[in-house]
């Protein structure tokens, strides 16, 4: 796991991003006032752990404590085994924080990407925002997660194709989103240029998305494979002109099963600074890297997640 102000050192002021470990043992990690703090969590069961990526809104007030805020509920919520457990706990989390900071007069929020992972059972995924869950392996990359952007938006009301939907999404670069944790979605609107948030987030199923979507469902189970690596991340990291160029490297530079996971991701990153110096985009922004990899039967490196 790593968390960056700036991978280059010229960027951003504050990270208002965070994150979320906990292991098997119930020990946690996670950032408060930017700097990382552990906590062990009584009664936590054995084996069961929960990952998760946050990213508070830029250009809004208040986005590190959004993303704090979140990850202090996130370590109060039971560990959950069911994938209706999971979202009755957070949809619960993120209508006490709305209304907590609505009555403080801030709007604001965050991306949640949260993997809760049993330790005899399929993983469990929850997703709001922009952030990502990607499954990489020597020959592939490939994106688990549909962003909540305007773009989507526009393909669930049937006005982008599949081609439209990827050039504006995966090709392009855009720091706009259409739901966050906290703050509230306009996914559910009808009609495209409506300025109203409302309240409740907007899940994306199998029901509402296009086509060329489905099976991407924002909450669902997934099978860890470990024949994969999976990286859970930030839009710092791929927040760049040309971010497919550096995407497809991720393959070489991560697909790498008998190479510590610190290792891999110190290389992922110097290659994301090197990247952003080249394509000549400034200021870079807040970054957050989680990559897991399932221990094999045969045996496992000490660090794999």
């Amino acid at each position: 796991m790593r968390s960056l102000r700036s991978p280059t050192g010229q960027g951003r002021h504050e990270n208002q991003d965070n994150y979320l470990l906990i292991d098997g043992q119930g020990r946690a990690r996670f950032l408060w006032d930017e700097k990382e703090t552990q906590l062990q969590l009584p009664d936590w069961p054995c084996g069961h752990r929960r990952v998760a990526v946050l990213d508070g809104m830029g250009g809004h007030s208040h986005g590190r404590e959004a993303a704090e805020k979140t990850v202090d509920g996130l370590l109060e919520l039971s560990a959950a085994t069911d994938l209706a457990q999971l979202s009755n706990g957070l949809d619960t989390l993120h209508r006490r924080l709305y209304q907590e900071f609505q009555t403080a007069g801030l709007e604001t929020g965050c991306t949640l990407i949260l993997l809760e992972i049993p330790p005899r059972s399929p993983a469990l995924l929850f997703h709001v925002g922009d952030s990502r869950i990607y499954a990489i392996d020597p020959g592939n990359v490939k994106c688990l997660t549909v962003d909540h952007v305007p773009a989507t938006h526009l393909a669930m009301l049937g006005l982008l194709d599949s081609t439209q939907w990827l050039q504006q999404v995966h090709i392009q670069t855009s720091s706009q989103i259409s739901q966050a944790f906290i703050l509230g979605s306009t996914l559910g609107a009808t009609n495209f240029y409506t300025d109203t948030i409302d309240e409740e987030l907007y899940e994306l199923h199998d029901g509402n998305l296009p086509l060329f979507l489905r099976g991407l469902n924002d909450r669902r189970l997934l099978n860890v494979e470990s024949d994969q690596v999976y990286l859970m991340a930030s839009d710092g990291l791929w927040h760049l002109r040309y971010p497919q160029i550096f995407i497809q490297r991720w393959p070489a530079l991560l697909a790498q099963p008998h190479r510590p996971l610190e290792e891999l991701l110190d290389n992922l990153l110097n290659e994301l600074a090197v990247t952003i110096r080249q394509q000549q985009r400034q200021p870079d922004d807040n970054c957050t890297v989680i990559l897991l990899r399932k221990p094999s039967r045969a045996g496992h490196s000490p660090d794999d997640s």
